[in-house]
């Protein structure tokens, strides 16, 4: 078995685990492949990682049969972008801080190798974006797995955001910016900007405001299989484009168009690993506050 492994830096406290999860990998004579960054990471932290082989994060990683992700959500939407079309499935751990996609603790990690070396997990397909314009934005790493946010540059005005859905007219959106996301982003930005949590199994995009200038302005749910353009208005002649933790300042003139992904990002997950388990833990659902 192949396994690239990615992260950041980690607490003293997952530490050991960290180590642990090097040895048990070494002991099961897997070939480990690292990201350059990472092993930096490991190095600095004198962790024992077996591995002589690494990988460049601009390039990507392929021949793995898993990549391994350890750091919060933003590390794992990195991993995306590492093996991209190849859909090499992803095992997220959790060592940053919300983790509604890396869930596993670092406590669990033992547990994670025993699911993983018995064929004993399951496999959740997550939708992606894709963006493309009449320039050259992001190169390969044209898809997200959260959201794409438009948003203005500076503290100036407004933008005005014509978008369109499948060639027709949908809105003039008055705002600091509009977010589309996919079921996966609706725990993110589009949470704050009063969108709803989907399950991640829903074949939807939500469109979503930031702090629009009409108050009847509400976020909306699409099917994913909609096509949605975008021309924008703005003062400052630019705006900020964003995808997922990637982000450009693009010319006003720049025309987008937005659609589902052709591939997705796969997502390892063990038989307890629940969804709305998730939400009740993250969001604090089911409890009391008033005690």
């Amino acid at each position: 078995m192949k396994i690239a492994v990615h992260g950041r830096t980690f607490t003293e406290q997952a530490r050991p685990f960290v180590q642990e999860m090097f040895v048990k990998l070494f002991e099961q004579k897997t070939e480990l492949i690292v990201s350059s960054s990472y092993r930096a990471v490991l190095d600095q932290q004198n962790i024992t990682h077996y591995s002589e082989q690494t990988y460049d994060e601009k390039v990507g990683v392929s021949g793995a049969d898993f990549i391994f992700s350890l750091g919060g959500d933003g590390t794992l939407l990195e991993a995306v972008t590492h093996v991209g079309e190849r859909q090499t499935p992803i095992v997220g751990i959790n060592t940053g801080r919300l983790g509604f996609l890396a869930t596993v603790s670092p406590s669990r990690i033992q547990y994670l190798l025993h699911v993983l070396f018995n064929q004993k997990f399951r496999i959740e397909d997550r939708s992606l974006v894709h963006i493309a314009s009449d320039c050259d934005l992001f190169g390969r790493l044209n898809f997200g797995l959260n959201d794409m946010v438009i948003s203005k540059t500076d503290t100036s005005s407004m933008l005005t955001v014509q978008t369109y859905l499948n060639g027709e007219f949908l809105n003039a959106y008055w705002a600091d910016g509009l977010i589309v996301s996919t079921p996966t982003g609706s725990t993110g930005y589009s949470l704050s900007a009063g969108g709803p949590v989907l399950l991640p199994t829903n074949e939807s995009f939500i469109i979503a405001p930031l702090s629009p200038h009409n108050l009847n302005v509400r976020p909306m749910i699409l099917p994913d299989s909609s096509v949605l353009s975008f021309e924008v208005q703005s003062r400052s002649g630019s705006y900020l484009l964003s995808l997922d933790s990637r982000s450009k300042v693009v010319d006003a003139s720049t025309k987008l168009t937005l659609r589902k992904e052709n591939f997705v990002a796969r997502l390892v997950k063990t038989a307890d690993d629940s969804f709305l388990n998730t939400l009740r833990n993250k969001l604090s659902w089911g409890y009391d506050v008033r005690n």
